[in-house]
């Protein structure tokens, strides 16, 4: 079987678009963390970001998560992601967070990832795939796992973007997908948990997925208590462009669409693969 093509696109009059990764300790209260957050895309806007990236779960944040995140789950039309779309609408620019959906199931949600763009409208989502049944959590005794489907993505100028949600980071046949349906950024929010070499795997793991896929990847960290920070935005070649230790924060670097096709082109790794990716079938 043949891997999949990997085009590249280019617009001569938009070849650079600014990003930003917010770092921040979402807590238990859904309207605070939106004031929050508004907060930091006020920042990012004015350093001149088109889009601005904020971590998993940036609606309610808890260690272990329990009937307490049940109870507080919206449907996608509900007011977090409403206030949300005002945020983006507000300051002219893409928002990608971590919501806490609500599903039908008693007892369930689906950890989500939603895209608002500047007028306000939902442009896309992505359903975490991989949850997080390691290091003594099991996340799927509460989540309900997104369905395998054609990789969301959203694109601002030049520049493709595509999501991945936190444990997903460490099966990189999920990124490789993402990269294969055309993007050329990675978005990466997360709430990664703290522990013994969690950042350092943390790192090692983001850096690897851009180096593998030639994408740049900007990754957006919850912060102390509840998460490891080190947030960090990163080129095509691994290089690390920006990144915060384990403070609250906001990271800008502009996504180069001239230096990705720059990158792509002394090495074509994507186009010389010789293996695709397929889905295992679920037990």
């Amino acid at each position: 079987m043949q891997p999949e093509n990997v085009s590249v696109h280019h617009d001569p009059e938009s070849s650079a678009v600014a990003v930003a990764v917010v770092q921040f300790a979402p807590g238990t209260d859904p309207s605070g963390n939106l004031e929050t957050l508004r907060a930091h895309v006020r920042a990012a806007s004015e350093r001149g970001a088109k889009v601005v990236v904020a971590p998993e779960y940036s609606m309610f944040a808890v260690t272990r998560l329990d009937e307490r995140v049940v109870a507080v789950a919206e449907p996608l039309t509900g007011p977090f992601v409403t206030g949300l779309g005002e945020i983006a609408r507000e300051f002219g620019v893409y928002l990608v967070a971590g919501t806490v959906e609500q599903v039908a199931a008693a007892g369930r949600i689906r950890n989500t990832l939603v895209v608002l763009g500047p007028d306000a409208n939902l442009v896309t989502k992505y359903r975490k795939v991989h949850l997080y049944d390691a290091f003594g959590y099991v996340e799927s005794d509460v989540v309900e796992a997104g369905a395998i489907e054609a990789p969301a993505t959203f694109t601002v100028g030049a520049v493709t973007f595509g999501m991945q949600t936190c444990f997903d980071l460490r099966f990189p046949e999920g990124c490789r997908r993402v990269a294969a349906a055309g993007a050329q950024v990675l978005v990466l929010p997360a709430q990664w948990i703290p522990g013994p070499a969690k950042v350092d795997q943390w790192t090692t793991l983001l850096r690897a997925r851009a180096i593998e896929n030639t994408v740049y990847v900007a990754a957006a960290d919850q912060c102390a208590p509840r998460g490891a920070g080190a947030s960090m935005i990163i080129d095509p070649t691994g290089v690390v462009l920006a990144e915060l230790g384990d403070e609250p924060g906001v990271l800008t670097a502009a996504i180069d669409f001239d230096h990705l096709v720059a990158v792509r082109t002394a090495n074509p790794s994507l186009i010389l693969r010789r293996f695709s990716i397929t889905e295992r079938a679920p037990d």
